[in-house]
């Protein structure tokens, strides 16, 4: 079965088609950084014109990639939420459009449970469902706007265990990048100029580390670096990247890795483009090894906002009967919430419950 998916919850316009869930024929993501570098974020307005202009020569670049015709396609995802309104919006109606004119069922996906799920959706190994000894899996999302910990026992089964209550992981990178002066994004400055400094140069703050929740919290982190800089005009860039960095990774890793004993799991997952760091990949696979715990993630290109983990996961929802109204409306601010479980209607007409972005 081939899936054409549709993500623009952002800044990158993508497209993609994966077979049966596991298969990706091709994954065309057009990136706005450069636009939007000079403001130090992104801008709504001006990603969802170009989000606007690009669209249908991704999707067109994404067929051509995979070798196929619209004939071939049997059913057309989007990510609904969460994310920027006008950005959802491009997306969202140009799949509709696409899945109405070809009469084709339309899937619409929420993107973090897409992150959740793309470490082993896409690993192409039994058909993209982990085998019985991976499950249970703890499961860390870290991006931009997220950080959340999940208890996953197999697709469409999880539960959150612990989120952000302020700033998430990414934020906080980008944060620090920006009061540093260094590029944006901010994420991949800090890890190459970490490599350069000590990560015991300076004692930051492990904020939530021992508290018995699974909740996060890096706003107390960005401010102690503040001050820091404010005070230590002579200090090294490098010292303080990779000072930050090591205190953002302990407290993630340790989260994560406390979860993954105290819940059973034989893994633990890490997705959303945080994770992509080296850093945070080197010290939670050492950890995961000392503890006996299988580590999943997905590809470096896999872990940004892509096209191809929002089809992959619409194949599993369709096997399953579910598939949505054409009715179906951009969520913004929609959180991962519960999964829906087994027998549920088959039409998935309204998502979890809406909350404010900073809870995401």
């Amino acid at each position: 079965m081939n899936i054409l998916g549709v993500e623009t919850s952002c800044d990158e316009t993508s497209a993609a088609v994966v077979r049966d869930g596991a298969r990706i024929l091709s994954n065309i993501v057009s990136s706005q950084i450069d636009i939007h570098r000079p403001y130090g974020g992104v801008v709504p307005e001006l990603a969802s014109r170009n989000h606007l202009q690009l669209i249908d020569a991704v999707i067109r670049d994404a067929l051509a990639a995979a070798q196929l015709t619209y004939a071939d396609i049997d059913a057309v995802a989007a990510t609904y939420g969460p994310g920027l309104a006008s950005s959802l919006l491009i997306g969202l109606n140009a799949a509709k459009g696409i899945a109405l004119t070809l009469e084709k069922p339309f899937i619409g996906i929420n993107h973090v449970e897409a992150h959740l799920y793309s470490p082993w959706l896409l690993s192409g190994r039994n058909g993209g469902i982990p085998s019985a000894d991976v499950l249970p899996i703890i499961s860390l999302i870290v991006s931009g706007g997220h950080t959340i910990l999940a208890h996953v026992t197999g697709i469409g089964q999880h539960r959150i265990l612990g989120q952000t209550i302020d700033d998430a992981a990414g934020e906080a990178f980008d944060k620090v990048a920006k009061l540093l002066g260094l590029g944006y994004p901010g994420g991949p400055e800090i890890d190459k100029l970490a490599k350069c400094g000590s990560r015991e140069a300076i004692k930051f703050p492990r904020s939530m580390l021992d508290d018995p929740s699974y909740n996060f919290s890096f706003s107390g982190l960005k401010t102690s670096v503040l001050y820091y800089v404010r005070k230590n005009t002579q200090a090294h860039v490098e010292d303080i990247c990779a000072s930050f960095q090591e205190a953002v990774v302990d407290v993630l890793v340790g989260k994560a890795i406390r979860a993954a004993i105290a819940h059973g799991a034989h893994s633990v997952s890490a997705s959303g483009g945080v994770s992509i760091n080296s850093r945070f990949r080197e010290k939670l696979g050492t950890v995961c090894a000392e503890h006996g715990l299988r580590l999943l993630v997905a590809d470096s290109q896999l872990c940004t906002d892509n096209a191809a983990m929002i089809a992959a996961l619409a194949y599993y929802k369709l096997r399953d009967g579910q598939t949505s109204d054409f009715s179906l409306e951009a969520a913004p601010s929609i959180g991962l919430g519960r999964a829906r479980p087994p027998g549920a209607p088959s039409i998935m007409t309204d998502g979890p419950a809406v909350r404010p972005y900073h809870e995401l």
